[in-house]
Formats: C-alpha cells, structure tokens, sequence
C-alpha cells in the first residue's frame, strides 16, 4: 500500500530527529519563553474571532502558493490587518519553510508565533523557544500518548503554549487527557489532505467550553468563518487563501471582524 502524505512526513522528522544526538534535559534549563502568548491572545474577552494568520509558501498537495514570498513582508500585512497571531511553516521538504522565517517574522512584529511543524522530540519544543516560537503544533494523529504527553510537559516547562491539532472524536479524547488548553481541528486529512468542511462544527460538539477552539483549514471566505463562530470556535488558523489574496491586510481585517459566539 502506498505511503500517505503523512506517512511520508512523519518518516522524514523521525528519521531526523534519530540523528539529533543533542540531549534535550541539557537544555531545558537555560531555554525558556517570555513574551506574547497564543492562550492570552485567542482568550481575549472581547467579541471577534481571532484570526491567526499563516506564512505559507507551498504545500505537498497544491504545490508553490507563493513561490516568492516574503515572510517579514507578510507578517506585517497580517499585523496590520488585526490578526491576533502569526503561524509559520518551518518544515522546509514538503511545505518550503525555514527556522530563518519564525526568526525573523518574530523580530518584525510583536505578536505570539505559532511554530507550525511536525513535532516530535523535546529538541523541536526547545528550539521553538530559540526561534523565537510562542507555541508550538502537537498533531494527535501523529503522535503516541507517551509523546505527545510528554511533549505537552515539555512546553509547559519552557514557557510555550501547545495547539493541539485534532481531526476526529478519538483525537479529542486523546488531547483531552493530556489536559490540552488549544486545541485545534483541523478540516484537512492529513493522510490524503482532502478539506471536509464540516468536520470542524461535528467535533466542535465534542469539546468542553474550557478550552481554546481553533478551526483550521478550508476558512476561505467570511461565511466560512461565521460558520467556525456559530460552532463556538475562538480561532480560525488561515493560511492560503490570505497569501494569494490582492489585499492581504484588507482580508485579515475583514475575517478578524466577524463577531464570535457568546461563551456560556
């Protein structure tokens, strides 16, 4: 049987993660955050959506986006435009990404950054923190309970929020006992990267109001984004369609303008 996407991914980052002979319990001492956090920016009591606006600039399954993209460049637009967070790919095979991206997106504006990789090691949290990261992905799907326990432990010992991706019911049992804080689903499979654009509000029924709820993948338009609200999400996570927008900043502030549901 033919690999998935993610199947391919995961072999990539676990086979480079089994040559990084740097030991993580060395480092978690002098490596720590302090800055803008994801949790104060998407908790915020006030009545939009946050927007958390990604730097993207291709994707195994739709090829280049923005084969010229300049992600300070970009970042500033989103600020600009009232997005509450920033996401940047560093995954550098599959979607074009870079840690010089987070880096300098993170000296350009002063909002929290979301490190949008595959994690799978300490190392990936701590030098999330070096890059100048505020939270770091943890996808369930790709993860065991035993690491994805652990890496949730590891964030918090440095200081980083964690998104926690989900896609289905099982994964949110699964981020629930890791007492997730954020968690985000995702409307994209990640094992043939096909958008079901309802499963955010089918799983949105499963979540407790005490976390943080971030819809992600298939926002496109404004609508899509009062769908995401009248599911009770705080978020939504976009990236493609903001970077090929015209008027990048006018979209953001568009998308981060739409009232968000009353919390109970």
């Amino acid at each position: 049987m033919a690999g998935t996407y993610l199947d391919d991914i995961m072999a990539y980052h676990r086979a480079r993660v089994a040559r990084d002979e740097r030991e993580w319990r060395e480092r978690l001492d002098d490596i720590y955050y302090r800055g803008p956090t994801l949790r104060d920016a998407l908790g915020a009591r006030d009545t939009v959506v946050k927007v958390i606006a990604e730097v993207k600039r291709r994707s195994p399954s739709q090829g280049w986006i923005d084969e010229d993209l300049d992600a300070v460049d970009l970042a500033r637009q989103y600020q600009r435009g009232a997005a509450s967070a920033i996401s940047v790919l560093t995954d550098e095979p599959h979607f074009a990404g870079s840690s010089r991206d987070l880096a300098e997106v993170h000296e350009a504006v002063d909002l929290p950054i979301l490190r949008k990789d595959f994690t799978v090691s300490a190392n990936d949290v701590l030098d999330a923190v070096e890059m100048g990261a505020s939270a770091v992905l943890l996808i369930v799907a790709a993860l065991s309970d035993e690491e994805l326990a652990h890496l949730v432990d590891v964030s918090v010992r440095c200081g980083l929020d964690a998104l926690v991706e989900v896609h289905d019911g099982l994964d949110v049992r699964r981020a629930l006992a890791v007492d997730a804080a954020i968690i985000g689903v995702n409307q994209r499979d990640l094992r043939t990267f096909v958008v079901d654009t309802r499963r955010a509000a089918e799983v949105a029924d499963l979540l407790p109001s005490s976390v943080l709820k971030v819809a992600e993948s298939g926002i496109a338009s404004v609508e899509d984004v009062r769908r995401a609200a009248d599911a009770g999400f705080d978020a939504v996570l976009v990236g493609e369609v903001f970077v090929r927008a015209n008027d990048r900043e006018a979209m953001v502030r568009e998308f981060a303008s739409v009232p968000r549901a009353p919390h109970e």
